[in-house]
């Protein structure tokens, strides 16, 4: 028997691998040399400060710019300090997510202009209710485990709508958050909000209720906004994301490794400003890396080249020991349809496999700019399906079951065994809405397609009840910065042609 087995190798769970540690090596001392020899633009006086004060190099000074060049040193010494864990919490503490190494966590993706209607089917531009009502989808739906605001409130002021959509996401979710600002003084009233939400700036430090997505301007540029946003987060103990969005043939090279060279260039920039400015500041890598589609032009969501560079950078930040965000759940489809439930299939999958910790954007179509209530429900039973693979196959004396074998013997039937019923449960996934009825049964019970199950299925959670998540004093509470800072802003109106 195998207990008495030395050296005993036991696979806990399936896994992927893309690169090896001498191609993540290779390219990692690639990206050092493009920070040291190229260097990056920096548009904000502070971060060029920053970077100065510790060692780097810098040149070709304007007026509202430099060029910073970071010695290898410099990156080996932010390593040292950088986390190699992340843990966000949501207003309720219950929900956590942890970000380390081969720990997965999905959610949704943000800021989308467009969303389908859930009603109508209609493509139409995002409010303040559709924003409410995708964290109601997120907090009833157990595998997502963080929330993005999957549409812009396009109801409220330019200026202000991120304090708006923050609101919103309290209003239907308990869940950690990963937010988004319109600039810094944005990011400051969704901290003001978050520490009412949670009970104040100590509290705030036991689990922080947000992490703020941050996105460096490829190829190489770093603007005033962005480290603006970077240096708050490191000096306020907010977790946050420091993501480059590159696009193959478009602004990163065609080729998939020199992307990826670029891509942990720009993310390392992120990683020496922030340890610079606070050692141990809470930062995430990764992205969203894809390829231009060379007819269309568009950035593509569902391509193998996504699945692949987003798993390949996932091994990149596992060898850094740097939490990771990931891309997946999402199409270029424009509607929720079978094109959109075979792209995010396999992009779920494959960052699940890879081992990706914050792995967002569940739920987009149209490539980022439409998202869809359906696609979330159906990318929920995707995720259920790769959480249960990623279970794997325990084998030992207890799952091997030669007793229960011996018992049953030849000829038997397991289905009245004690064993089954101990055990299938836990052992055999339960779908949600996936039909294992035979051809008979399913046409008596309606015949329904999966694609109707899913729609009555998000009916069902937007039309049930549930307890508000926020009482009357809080919500009032939290309105008041959204209005104040809408005071500031009172001559702003939204253009809505800025998201098309």
């Amino acid at each position: 028997m195998q207990v008495h087995k030395t050296n005993y190798q036991v696979n806990a769970t399936p896994r992927l691998q893309v690169l090896s540690e001498d191609e993540i090596e290779a390219i990692y001392y690639a990206a050092l040399r493009v920070l040291y020899e190229t260097g990056v633009r920096v548009y904000d006086k502070e971060g060029v400060d920053v970077a100065h004060s510790g060692g780097a190099i810098v040149e070709d000074t304007t007026d509202d710019s430099s060029l910073v060049k970071i010695p290898h040193y410099m990156v080996e010494k932010a390593r040292k300090t950088v986390p190699s864990k992340v843990v966000i919490t949501g207003p309720d503490r219950r929900y956590r997510m942890e970000l380390f190494k081969n720990n997965i966590n999905y959610g949704g993706g943000s800021d989308t202009p467009f969303t389908i209607d859930p009603y109508t089917g209609e493509r139409r531009r995002a409010t303040y209710n559709d924003v409410k009502n995708f964290a109601r989808i997120a907090q009833a739906l157990p595998n997502y485990d963080f929330h993005m605001s999957l549409g812009i409130t396009q109801d409220t002021a330019v200026g202000t709508y991120d304090r708006w959509q923050y609101l919103a996401m309290l209003e239907g979710t308990s869940k950690p958050i990963n937010i988004t600002a319109v600039d810094l003084e944005g990011v400051r009233d969704q901290l003001e909000m978050a520490y009412i939400r949670v009970g104040g700036k100590e509290e705030w430090k036991k689990g922080p209720l947000f992490s703020l997505y941050i996105e460096p301007v490829s190829p190489l540029s770093h603007s005033e906004e962005v480290v603006q946003k970077l240096i708050f987060a490191s000096d306020n103990d907010i977790p946050f994301v420091y993501t480059p969005c590159p696009l193959a043939g478009g602004t990163a090279p065609t080729t998939l490794a020199g992307l990826l060279v670029q891509s942990l260039a720009e993310s390392l920039f992120g990683i020496v400003i922030s340890q610079l400015r606070k050692p141990g500041a809470q930062i995430i890598i990764g992205g969203l890396m894809s390829n231009m589609d060379m007819q269309t032009t568009i950035y593509c969501y569902g391509s193998p080249e996504m699945a692949l560079l987003s798993a390949g950078y996932t091994d990149i930040t596992k060898w850094l020991r740097v939490p990771e965000y990931e891309t997946a759940g999402c199409s270029d489809a424009k509607i929720f349809d079978e094109q959109a439930g075979m792209e995010t299939a396999i992009n779920i999958a494959t960052a699940g496999l890879v081992g990706g910790n914050m792995i967002h954007d569940v739920g987009y179509l149209d490539s980022g700019l439409t998202s869809s209530m359906e696609l979330m429900v159906s990318d929920n039973e995707i995720i259920g399906m790769v959480k249960r693979i990623l279970r794997g196959i325990p084998v030992n004396d207890d799952t091997m079951a030669l007793d229960i074998m011996a018992e049953v013997g030849p000829g038997g039937q397991y289905l009245g065994h004690e064993h089954t019923f101990n055990r299938f449960k836990t052992e055999i996934w339960q779908p949600d809405l996936i039909s294992h009825q035979n051809y008979e049964n399913w046409v008596a019970s309606g015949g329904k397609r999966f694609n109707e199950r899913v729609h009555e299925r998000v009916i069902e959670i937007l039309e049930t009840e549930t307890e508000p998540l926020l009482d009357d004093a809080m919500y009032k509470e939290l309105r008041r910065i959204c209005e104040l800072a809408d005071a500031r802003h009172k001559d702003e109106e939204l253009d809505i042609n800025m998201f098309t």
